[in-house]
C-alpha cells in the first residue's frame, strides 16, 4: 500500500512539473509580438497535429497567436468590461492540457485504420485479396488438367475425396492458403465488435475456412497432400472481394457510377460464379462416373441454366445429380432477385435518364434544353428547327425536365432519327448534381423555356428565373438563351446572351399586323428554317409562289468576302441593296459596322460601306451555299431595246431579264424614244398620251438634293397644313417626345406622339362619361379613322408594347388610329398612368361574348379587332382544348361583322384550321391535304398554306420560339426582329412600314422596277409583298351554280370603268386559271347549268333555288337584325352597320422577296423598311414641296392627291 501512495505521489509531482512548463509558455504576452515561447507553443500544436498522437489543444496560444491577421476583435461590451476591471481571466485559471487524437492511438487501430479505414490502402488490400482468389481458381483448373484419376484404384468414393495433387501445385496452393488464412483471421479480428459467433458464421469466413485450413494441414500431416479440397468456391469469394473493391474505388477517387452499372456487374459475376461452380463440381463428382472433362461439364451447365437441356451429356451418378439440384435450386432463388433489381433499376433510369457521360461531354458537343414540362410540340419545333442547320447535325440534346417523360414524348424519342442524338434527363436544374448529369459546364449553350401553359404567368417568370440563375451559377462560360413572358421579369435576366421576351414581340407583332398587314406572317416566315419546297407539287400558283418564297431567311456576311457586295465597297447602301437585287436578287436590309455592336437597317444612302462592313440580307439560302453562273448571253442582252424586254417576258430566262433591267431603266430617261412611252404611259382619263416621269437611276454616292427632306419633328408639316380646321383642332394638340412613364424596366426609349398633358383616368374610360368629356360610345366621339379595338383579358405591361409602334414618331398625325382596349378585368392604376399620355387611347370593361360591349366600344366603326389569347383559357384539361372558347367567339364575330378584319392569337398553331371554318367547303379540305402532305415531307411550316395563316389573320406566339432556336447559330436575329417590329430604336436605323399599290402606280409593272424607284427617290427598301385575290369558296354544287349566276349578273350590272374591268379580269383568271384542278367538276356543272339556262327551268329546280336564296338571305337578316336591334336597345344608330359588305372571297398571303420580274398588281401592299427621319433631319430650313410629292407612309389612308413612283 505505501509503495502504491508513494508512486501515486511522484506521479502527482511529475504532472505538477509538466504543468509549470506549459503554463510559463502560455502566460499572456505584454506586446503583440510573439515571444520564443508562442513559437515553441506553436511547434509543438503543429508536431502534434502531423502525428495520430492527438492533438494537443492550447486555448491561450491559440487566441494570442496572430491576434492582428486572424482572431476577430471582441465585441465592444467585452472590451469595456476589461479596460474597467483589467484582463484577470489569466490570473486565476488553472488550466489542465487536454489530448485529442483522431484515432485510438493503438495497435490495432493503427492496422484497422490501415486495412478497412483508409479508402487507398483498403483498396489495395481488397486488390490483392482479389487476385489471390482467382490464383487460387486458376490452380485449380490447372490441378484439373493435371489430375489422373486412374492412379486413384482404391474405389469410387476414393476418387471423389482423393485426387492426383503435384508437389509444384501442393505446394502453391498451400503458400496461397496460408496467406489467405492470416489475412481472415487479422480482418476479422480488427472487425470483431464483441459477438465472436457473428464473425464465424458468416458464409466468407466459412468458405476461407473450408478452402485454407485442409492445406494448411497437409504441411504438418504429409498423407493428406491428395485430399480433394473445393477449392473452385474461392470464385464467391473473389466475388465478395470485387464488390468490396468497388466500394473502396467509389470512396477513394470520390466519384460513383450508376446503381445500374453494379447491378450488372453483380448479376454477371452470379452467373459466372454459378456457372464456374457448377462445372468445377460436376467434373470432379463424375470422375466416378463418366470422367467428364472440365469443358463437357462446362457445356452441360450452360446448356442447364439456358433451360435448353439437349440431353447429350448427362450426371450418371446421385452425387452429381444432387449437386445439379441444388444448384438449379439456388439459381431459382439468386437469379430472380437479381434480375429483379435489375429491372427496377431500369425502369427507374428510364424515368430519370441517367447521366451524359463526361467523356461524350469533352469529344463530343452538346446543348441542353431545360423546361418544367415537356410537350410533344415544344419538343418537335425545338428539335426540327435546331437540327435544321447543316452544322449542327453532330450536335446532342440533353432534355433537363423535373417531371417524368410522357408517353407521347417517348415514343417520339425512340425513333432511330432522335434516339440517337436526343437524351432525356428527369432533373432539376436547380440541383448542382442534375447539373453535372447533364455536364451543363461542357454544354455549347442552355435553352431557358417557360411553361406558357400555366395559369399563373408571373410564377412561371420566376422559375425560369431561378433556372437562369442556378445554370449562370454552376456555368458562367455557358451561353445562355432565355425565354420570358412578362416583360416586367426581363431585367433578371439580362445577363443572358439572348433573351426573348413573349409578351413584348406578341403585342408588338400584333400591332404592326393593323397597320402593316400580314407581318405576323411575314416574321414567322423569316424565323424560320425552309428551303422554299413547300406547295410546289401544287396545283395552285399562287401556292407555289407562296411557297417558294417562304424559304427567304436573313442571313449576314462580311462585305470584303461577299461575292454579292464586295464590289460596293465605297458606294452608298441604297446603291449596294438595289444592284445586289437587281445581279443577284438578295435583298440587303441592314449594316452593322466592325466598331460599332448595333445593327441598322438600311441606314440610308449616306451610309458608305465599307469593306470590314458585316452586311445583313434575305435570301433563299446564304452565299456560301450558292453557285455563281455566268454566261456569255447576258452581255447580248444588256444591249436589248426596252420594247423586245416586256414583249414576252415568259421567253427569257430570269437571270436574263435581271441582267437588261440596268439598260431599261437608263432608256427610259430619252424622251424622244417612241416605244418606251408605248410602254410605260398610262391612259388618262381625257384619252390624251401625257407620259408619266421615268426612273432615275440609284446613285453610287448619296446626293442631298435627291433625296427627299424629312420634317418629321417640325410643326409645319404637311400633315397639319393640309387637314381641315376641325381635324387640326384634334391634331395639332400634340407634341413628340418619350413617354415619361415606363410600365416596366427594360423597356426601350421611343419617340413618340404624345399629348402636351397627361389625360385624367376619368377621361381614358370610353363607355362612362366625366366632368371633363359627356361621350359614352365610340360613335360620340366622332373619330375620323377607322378604330382599333384590343381584347384582352387584364391590362398587362405588354399592352404598352401595343400602343407604342402605334404612336411612333414616324407615323402621320392624321394617320393614327384610336385605339380601345377592350377588357375583361379594369386596369390598375400603374397601367393608366403608363397610358395617359398618348392621344386617342380609350379602355372599356367587357368581353368579345359579349354583343352589347361590341357594339359600345364601337366595333362597328373599327377597322381592326384583335384578340389576345387569354391567361386563364390557356390550361386545360385537353391541351389543344386551350382556345375553343376564342375561336367559337371569333367565329361568331365573323358572322356578325364580316367586313372587320379580326387578327387572333392562339395557343396552339394547329387550331388555327378552325379559324373561319367552313364545313362544306371544298378548297379548304383541300388545303388541309395539303398541310398532311407537307407535313409528311417534314417540313417545318406545314401550317403556312391555312388561308387565315397566309392571311395575317392568326398567330400563335409558340411560332415565334424558333426566333429563340435560331439565334443560337445567328446571333442577330432577335436584334433585327426587334427593330423590325419597332421594340428597339438605334439611332440611324430604318424601320418597317407599307404601301399600297394604286391604279396609278401599275406602270412601273414589276417588283424589280418598284425596287429601283424606291431607292432611287426616297432610299428605301422593299422586302416583299402581300397579296389579295379574288377567289370562290365553293361550299357546295348548288351554291357555286349561284354564286356564278349572281356573279354574271353583277357583271352584267357594273359600268365600264377600267377599275373595274381590270377587278374582272382578274377575278375572272384567277377563278379559272389559277385553281383549275379543285374545281374543275364544280365550274363544268356551273357550264352545264349556263347553258341549260336558255331552256325554261323545271318547277323543282326553281323551288329548290329560291328555298336555297331564302335560307341564305334569312340567315343574315336574322343576324343583321339581331345586330341592329341591340345597337337600338343601346341608344346606338345602325347607319354604320353594313352587313353585305364582306371580305370572305379573298385569299391574301405574303410574297418575301420575290424575284425582280414578279409583276405588281392592283391593292398589292409592299412591305418597305424606311430610314431613319431623324437621321436626315436637314440642318437648315426645309425647303418648301409641291404639292402631292409625299407619300403614304403605312397602309391606313387611301386618301391621298398623288403618288410618284
Amino acid at each position: 500500500m505505501n509503495f502504491f501512495f508513494n508512486a501515486r505521489g511522484a506521479f502527482a509531482r511529475q504532472v505538477a512539473e509538466d504543468r509549470a512548463v506549459p503554463e510559463a509558455a502560455m502566460s499572456p504576452p505584454r506586446r503583440p509580438s510573439s515571444s520564443h515561447g508562442d513559437r515553441a507553443s506553436c511547434e509543438t500544436l503543429q508536431k502534434n497535429n502531423s502525428s495520430n498522437s492527438g492533438v494537443i489543444l492550447d486555448i491561450s496560444s491559440l487566441k494570442m497567436a496572430e491576434v492582428d491577421t486572424e482572431v476577430p476583435p471582441l465585441p465592444p461590451r467585452y472590451r469595456f468590461r476589461d479596460l474597467l476591471l483589467g484582463d484577470q481571466t489569466f490570473q486565476n485559471d488553472d488550466r489542465v492540457q487536454v489530448e485529442f487524437y483522431v484515432n485510438e492511438n493503438t495497435f490495432k487501430e493503427r492496422l484497422k485504420l490501415f486495412f478497412i479505414k483508409n479508402q487507398r490502402s483498403s483498396l489495395r488490400i481488397r486488390l490483392f485479396n482479389l487476385s489471390l482468389k482467382l490464383l487460387t481458381c486458376a490452380l485449380y483448373v490447372l490441378r484439373v488438367y493435371l489430375d489422373d484419376p486412374d492412379q486413384v484404384i482404391n474405389g469410387v468414393w476414393d476418387l471423389i475425396f482423393w485426387v492426383n495433387r503435384r508437389d509444384p501445385v501442393w505446394a502453391i496452393q498451400v503458400t496461397v492458403a496460408l496467406i489467405s488464412f492470416l489475412e481472415t483471421m487479422l480482418i476479422t479480428y480488427l472487425s470483431y465488435k464483441g459477438n465472436i459467433w457473428e464473425q464465424i458464421f458468416q458464409v466468407s469466413f466459412i468458405l476461407e475456412m473450408i478452402n485454407t485450413v485442409p492445406f494448411i494441414i497437409t504441411i504438418f500431416w504429409h498423407s493428406l497432400r491428395n485430399i480433394f479440397v473445393p477449392v473452385f468456391l474461392n470464385c464467391w469469394l473473389a466475388k465478395c472481394a470485387l464488390e468490396n473493391m468497388i466500394n473502396d474505388l467509389h470512396r477513394a477517387i470520390q466519384r460513383t457510377h450508376s446503381a445500374m452499372f453494379n447491378q450488372v456487374l453483380i448479376l454477371i459475376c452470379t452467373l459466372l460464379c454459378l456457372v464456374f461452380t457448377g462445372a468445377c463440381g460436376i467434373q470432379h463428382l463424375e470422375r466416378a462416373g463418366k470422367n467428364l472433362s472440365l469443358f463437357n461439364s462446362l457445356y452441360f451447365c450452360i446448356v442447364t441454366f439456358s433451360t435448353v437441356g439437349y440431353g447429350d451429356v448427362t450426371p450418371q451418378i446421385w452425387p452429381s445429380q444432387l449437386l445439379v439440384v441444388i444448384l438449379i435450386c439456388v439459381a431459382l432463388v439468386v437469379l430472380p432477385l437479381q434480375f429483379e433489381e435489375l429491372a427496377y433499376l431500369w425502369m427507374e433510369r428510364q424515368k430519370s435518364g441517367g447521366n451524359y457521360s463526361r467523356h461524350r461531354a469533352q469529344t463530343e458537343k452538346h446543348v441542353v434544353l431545360c423546361v418544367s414540362s415537356l410537350k410533344i410540340d415544344l419538343l418537335m419545333d425545338f428539335l426540327n428547327e435546331f437540327y435544321a442547320h447543316p452544322r449542327l447535325q453532330d450536335y446532342y440534346v440533353v432534355i433537363l425536365c423535373p417531371t417524368e417523360m410522357d408517353i407521347q414524348v417517348r415514343r417520339i424519342l425512340q425513333i432511330p432519327l432522335w434516339s440517337q442524338r436526343v437524351i432525356y434527363l428527369q432533373g432539376s436544374a436547380l440541383k448542382d448534381q442534375d447539373l453535372m448529369r447533364a455536364k451543363m459546364d461542357d454544354a455549347e449553350g442552355c435553352f431557358i423555356l417557360s411553361s406558357r401553359n400555366e395559369v399563373d404567368r408571373t410564377a412561371a417568370d420566376h422559375q425560369t428565373i431561378l433556372r437562369a440563375w442556378a445554370v449562370k451559377d454552376f456555368a458562367p462560360n455557358c451561353p445562355l438563351y432565355v425565354q420570358i413572358l412578362k416583360p416586367e421579369n426581363k431585367f433578371h435576366v439580362k445577363f443572358a446572351d439572348h433573351v426573348v421576351c413573349e409578351e413584348e414581340f406578341k403585342y408588338a407583332m400584333l400591332a404592326l399586323n393593323c397597320v402593316c398587314p400580314a407581318t405576323s406572317t411575314l416574321v414567322t416566315l423569316l424565323v424560320h428554317t425552309s428551303r422554299g419546297q413547300e406547295g410546289q407539287m401544287s396545283p395552285q400558283p399562287w401556292q407555289r409562289t407562296y411557297g417558294r418564297c417562304s424559304g427567304n431567311e436573313v442571313y449576314h456576311i462580311r462585305l470584303c468576302d461577299s461575292k454579292f457586295f464586295g464590289e460596293y465597297d465605297g458606294k452608298s447602301f441604297t446603291y449596294a441593296s438595289f444592284h445586289a437585287h437587281k445581279k443577284y436578287g438578295v435583298c440587303l436590309i441592314g449594316v452593322k459596322r466592325e466598331d460599332n455592336k448595333s445593327i441598322l437597317l438600311n441606314p440610308g444612302p449616306r451610309h458608305i460601306m465599307a469593306a470590314a462592313d458585316t452586311c445583313y440580307y434575305i435570301n433563299i439560302t446564304k452565299e456560301e451555299n450558292s453557285a455563281f453562273i455566268f454566261k456569255q448571253e447576258e452581255k447580248h442582252n444588256k444591249v436589248l431595246p426596252a420594247a423586245g424586254l416586256y414583249d414576252a417576258p415568259s421567253r427569257l430566262p430570269v437571270h436574263s431579264i435581271i441582267a437588261s433591267m440596268g439598260t431599261v431603266a437608263i432608256d427610259l430617261q430619252n424622251p424622244d424614244s417612241p416605244e418606251d412611252g408605248d410602254k410605260l404611259a398610262l391612259p388618262t382619263e381625257n384619252g390624251a398620251g401625257s407620259r408619266r416621269p421615268s426612273i432615275a437611276p440609284v446613285l453610287e454616292i448619296a446626293d442631298s438634293s435627291a433625296i427627299l427632306p424629312c420634317d418629321l419633328l417640325s410643326d409645319q408639316s404637311e400633315d397639319e397644313t393640309t387637314q381641315s380646321d376641325e381635324e387640326g383642332s384634334v391634331g395639332s394638340d400634340f407634341v413628340k417626345g418619350y413617354p415619361p412613364n415606363s410600365p416596366y424596366i427594360g423597356s426601350s426609349p421611343t419617340l413618340c406622339h404624345l399629348l402636351p398633358q397627361k389625360a385624367p383616368f376619368c377621361c381614358l374610360r370610353l363607355d362612362k362619361g366625366c366632368m371633363h368629356s359627356s361621350f359614352e360610345d365610340a360613335k360620340a366621339y366622332g373619330f375620323k379613322n377607322k378604330l382599333i379595338i384590343v381584347s384582352a383579358e387584364t391590362a398587362g405591361n405588354g399592352l404598352y408594347n401595343f400602343i407604342v409602334p402605334l404612336r411612333a414618331y414616324y407615323r402621320s398625325r392624321k394617320e393614327l388610329n384610336p385605339i380601345v382596349l377592350l377588357l375583361d378585368n379594369p386596369p390598375d392604376n400603374h397601367f393608366l398612368e403608363a397610358i395617359c399620355c398618348f392621344p386617342m387611347v380609350y379602355f372599356m370593361a367587357g368581353t368579345i361574348d359579349n354583343l352589347d360591349n361590341l357594339l359600345q366600344c364601337g366595333i362597328i366603326y373599327a377597322d381592326n379587332l384583335v384578340v389576345v389569347d387569354k391567361e386563364s383559357t390557356m390550361s386545360a384539361e385537353e391541351d389543344y382544348m386551350a382556345d375553343a372558347k376564342t375561336i367559337v367567339n371569333v367565329q361568331t364575330m365573323f358572322r356578325l361583322f364580316p367586313s372587320l378584319s379580326i387578327i387572333t392569337e392562339l395557343t396552339h398553331p394547329s387550331n388555327m384550321r378552325f379559324m373561319q371554318f367552313r364545313a362544306k367547303d371544298c378548297y379548304s379540305l383541300a388545303l388541309s391535304k395539303l398541310e398532311k402532305i407537307e407535313r409528311d415531307k417534314g417540313s417545318n411550316l406545314a401550317f403556312m398554306f391555312r388561308l387565315p395563316f397566309a392571311a395575317g389573320r392568326v398567330f400563335s406566339i409558340s411560332m415565334l420560339d424558333t426566333l429563340l432556336y435560331q439565334s443560337f447559330v445567328k446571333d442577330y436575329m432577335i436584334p433585327i426582329a426587334r427593330l423590325l417590329l419597332g421594340l428597339d430604336t438605334t439611332p440611324g436605323s430604318g424601320y418597317l412600314c407599307a404601301m399600297k399599290v394604286t391604279e396609278e402606280d401599275l406602270w412601273i409593272r414589276t417588283y424589280g422596277r418598284l425596287f429601283q424607284k424606291l431607292c432611287s427617290s426616297s432610299a428605301e427598301i422593299p422586302i416583299g409583298i402581300y397579296r389579295t385575290e379574288s377567289h370562290m369558296f365553293s361550299t357546295s354544287e348548288s351554291q357555286v351554280s349561284i354564286n356564278m349566276e349572281e356573279g354574271e349578273e353583277q357583271r352584267e350590272g357594273r359600268g365600264g370603268s377600267w377599275k373595274e374591268k381590270a377587278a374582272h379580269r382578274n377575278s375572272t383568271a384567277s377563278d379559272q386559271s389559277e385553281h383549275p384542278l379543285l374545281r374543275k367538276k364544280s365550274m363544268q356543272w356551273a357550264r352545264r347549268l349556263s347553258r341549260r339556262g336558255a331552256k325554261p327551268a323545271s318547277r323543282a329546280e326553281r323551288i329548290s333555288q329560291q328555298r336555297l336564296n331564302l335560307y341564305r338571305r334569312s340567315e343574315r337578316q336574322e343576324l343583321s337584325e339581331l345586330v341592329k336591334n341591340r345597337m337600338k336597345h343601346l341608344g346606338l344608330p345602325t347607319v354604320g352597320y353594313d352587313e353585305m359588305n364582306d371580305h370572305q372571297n379573298t385569299l391574301s398571303y405574303v410574297l418575301i422577296n420575290p424575284p425582280p420580274d414578279t409583276v405588281l398588281e392592283l391593292n398589292d401592299i409592299v412591305y418597305i423598311i424606311r430610314s431613319d427621319p431623324l437621321a436626315h433631319v436637314p440642318d437648315d430650313p426645309p425647303i418648301a414641296r409641291p404639292r402631292g410629292t409625299r407619300r403614304q407612309q403605312d397602309f391606313g389612308t387611301e386618301t391621298r392627291d398623288e403618288t410618284h413612283l
